[in-house]
């Protein structure tokens, strides 16, 4: 079993990361998170936002992100690090009335 690090920091990068947006977190998951993931090297980035129904996907390029796809709606994709899993979008959004 691993141990768990004490504090409250993990200290392993991990290969990618997935920020769910809201209108209150947008501006910090793009102007503060995503250049410190770049900065300790995260190979990839999603950010997912449930209400305008996106997924916009990243991928670490030299330092700096190249954006790999934007996708909406019901779209079903294959984007990287998952690219042999086809996600269906529409299953991530809640239903609408």
């Amino acid at each position: 079993m691993p141990v768990l690090p004490r504090g409250h920091r993990a200290t392993v990068v991990p290969d990618w990361v997935c920020e769910v947006l809201s209108p209150s977190t947008a501006g910090t998951d793009r102007e503060i998170k995503m250049p410190i993931y770049a900065h300790f090297g995260v190979a990839y980035a999603w950010l997912l936002d449930p209400l305008a129904h996106t997924l916009e996907a990243y991928a670490l390029d030299g330092g700096a992100w190249r954006e790999l796809g934007r996708f909406a709606g019901a779209t079903e994709v294959s984007v990287a690090p998952f690219e042999a899993v086809a996600i269906n979008l529409d299953d991530l959004w809640a239903p609408t009335a």
